[in-house]
């Protein structure tokens, strides 16, 4: 194997927008690349690396010895080494191996840009390529339509490891083998889009991939990154949109990863009240150093170009925004004003959007963010974060405690289930019930459900009903479709036997009618992020634990009515008001025999009458099914 080459891909460009943390495709520069140098076919390595005193590539080509190929530092304090290694082929596997300024001892490091990696607990770099043709022009061309913020948002998060499982082999499904039955399935239940916790590379199977060290590389747990872009591919061909788990607030101190990396704090901050995360126990990222927002909000752009991404959930932005988030007072110091705001992450995260949907104005990005910081997805030049969405935390938390109280009490506890309207419209909110709400003891969806069984799922049926009609976006985690009975466990697949009952059937059936109306009734999206598009007809009906309200799309003859009856007693003749005449035709009630309900149910037409309520000037009488949700279209 011949010697490191002198060879470079940066121009003094390159080094300036690194260095002032404006540099976003650094994926094209930084890492392994397969080309050719006078005629010879090779890699060209490079790393950032200031602290170090010698960087070396070891890997398969030279027995991972130490010594034998050095990379050149560059000579404009960019603390960039690199060099052209004649011979190495696609599939080497490789790392680099580290002296610092700091120790006598070196330290092997995985490629911070490595674009494959050896299947865990295995740790080294794979030499690889992104050579792909796509087939997904369609959707790309359209995407700005269907994902836009006054259209269908209906997400199904996804663990690709415990969706489905292989069981005579004992193993997850590949990514090819999920190209035809997960994208199958998504497409029969009728989501929009599909949300996909980390396929970044991760070490920890209990992290859920939360805990990255690969961050340009889709795990090999399922296949090479070429198997992932055919899945994307496939659900695109389908018309479905696909949102990434993205993980800056902090990554895992593995002695492979990003920690200490060339025996210094590169890219965490040094003082671990701002670098060290509590709760977690891994590292935060130094959010003032522009070579790790050049870093950052590279892996962001990497995704959406590479991988054809239609959106990033930024996970934990709360543990971000704040320098107290999970400290007690003097474990945290204040900002230069004297607040608990990080601002350096603050400034990153409004970089990041801006990055973003500067290159992808057609994508979203939504911020998992739980707490009351402003304007977190209003945009940067008003002052915003810049974010397209955020998770509605708020009501995940207020509706869960209300569908676990008995509905004996329920006429105690309205304002719970209503007070998610006064605020509604403060951000643009995504319905989430997620991950995080079936796990650690919490119980499954169903599982929160309160009453005898067939309470128990018409509690659920309503739930899933009063999530599409309330505003914003939604977000269900797997199983949760068709009423999964335990907890999720990440090693284990979904409880899938549980279709050959009628009242799982009946969910799945519900969810898949209500992802239907969702998609076409243009009053349950068009203005899902804006108070023109909600009108209570009335939300104190306490001693009946009913609501009534309607959705309104740009056209007022689009309007749905909706009534919730939150008790089992059935109410017959119960009147509602109503804006203008005309007659009211029930499209949707989650009673129906079909969904496992008792087929309460209201005519096929209902005349609206000359008889002012509800401060209305009109009204009309209709059923309301026990544990029901009714829908009517005008």
């Amino acid at each position: 194997m011949n010697q490191v080459q002198p060879h470079s891909l940066f121009t003094d460009f390159d080094i300036d927008l690194f260095k002032a943390g404006k540099h976003f495709r650094l994926y094209e520069k930084l890492g392994a690349h397969l080309i050719e140098v006078n005629g010879q076919k090779g890699v060209y390595f490079a790393v950032w690396a200031p602290s170090a005193k010698a960087v070396s590539v070891i890997g398969d080509f030279n027995y991972w010895v130490e010594g034998q190929h050095h990379l050149n530092v560059r000579w404009d304090s960019s603390g960039i080494w690199e060099g052209f290694i004649p011979g190495v082929d696609k599939g080497t596997k490789y790392k680099f191996k580290i002296q610092s300024h700091h120790s006598d001892i070196s330290t092997e490091k995985a490629d911070p840009f490595a674009l494959y990696c050896e299947k865990p607990p295995q740790t080294a770099s794979v030499v690889w390529d992104l050579d792909y043709k796509w087939k997904d022009s369609k959707w790309m061309q359209t995407r700005k339509e269907n994902n836009s913020l006054n259209k269908p948002f209906s997400v199904y998060e996804v663990h690709l490891g415990s969706w489905k499982r292989n069981l005579e082999e004992n193993r997850s499904l590949t990514y090819l083998e999920l190209a035809d039955e997960l994208v199958n399935y998504v497409k029969e239940t009728g989501f929009t889009h599909v949300e996909f916790m980390p396929i970044m590379e991760y070490p920890f199977d209990p992290s859920w991939g939360y805990q990255l060290i690969g961050y340009f590389a889709p795990t090999s747990r399922f296949g090479k990154p070429q198997d992932f872009m055919v899945l994307v591919d496939k659900l695109h061909q389908e018309g479905i949109g696909v949102i990434l788990d993205w993980v800056p607030s902090h990554f895992p101190s593995d002695a492979h990863g990003l920690g200490f990396f060339d025996g210094s704090h590169l890219y965490e901050h040094p003082d671990t009240r701002k670098g060290y995360h509590p709760d977690w126990k891994s590292l935060i990222f130094n959010y003032g150093r522009n070579e790790v927002r050049s870093f950052l909000i590279s892996n962001a752009i990497f995704w959406l170009q590479n991988y054809h991404a239609d959106g990033l959930r930024v996970d934990a932005v709360a543990s971000m925004l704040y320098l107290d988030y999970s400290r007690k007072d003097g474990e945290w110091e204040p900002n230069i004003y004297g607040g608990r705001e990080n601002l350096d992450a603050i400034s990153f995260l409004k970089d990041f959007n801006e990055a973003v949907y500067s290159a992808f104005p057609d994508v979203q990005t939504i911020a998992e963010e739980s707490t009351s910081f402003p304007m977190v997805s209003r945009p940067i030049y008003l002052g915003g974060l810049g974010f397209g969405m955020k998770w509605m935390m708020g009501w995940m938390h207020d509706t869960l405690q209300y569908f676990k109280k008995d509905s004996i009490y329920r006429k105690y506890h309205q304002n719970d289930i209503t007070f998610s309207m006064t605020y509604a419209f403060t951000e643009n909110f995504m319905l989430p019930l997620s991950h995080d709400e079936v796990v650690y003891g919490k119980h499954s969806i169903l599982g929160r459900m309160t009453g005898d069984e067939w309470q128990r799922f018409a509690n659920l049926r309503l739930l899933y009903g009063y999530m599409f009609t309330h505003p914003g976006s939604k977000l269900l985690f797997m199983g949760s479709e068709f009423g999964q009975s335990g907890e999720w466990n990440f090693e284990q697949s979904l409880e899938w036997h549980l279709l050959q009952y009628d009242y799982h059937k009946g969910i799945k059936q519900c969810i898949t009618d209500l992802n239907k109306l969702y998609k076409t009734y243009p009053a349950m999206y068009e203005k899902q992020f804006s108070a023109e598009g909600f009108e209570w007809i009335n939300y104190g009906d306490n001693e009946n634990a009913v609501l009534s309200y309607i959705r309104k799309g740009n056209n007022t003859k689009d309007d749905l009515v909706i009534v919730c009856n939150m008790t089992p007693n059935v109410h017959n003749n119960y009147r509602i008001g109503l804006p203008e005449k005309g007659k009211l035709i029930q499209i949707f009630n989650s009673d129906d025999n079909q969904y496992g309900g008792s087929g309460v149910s209201n005519p096929k037409s209902i005349k609206i009458e000359n008889t002012p309520w509800n401060g209305k000037d009109y009204s009309a009488e209709v059923t309301l099914p026990p544990l029901s949700i009714c829908i009517f279209k005008k």
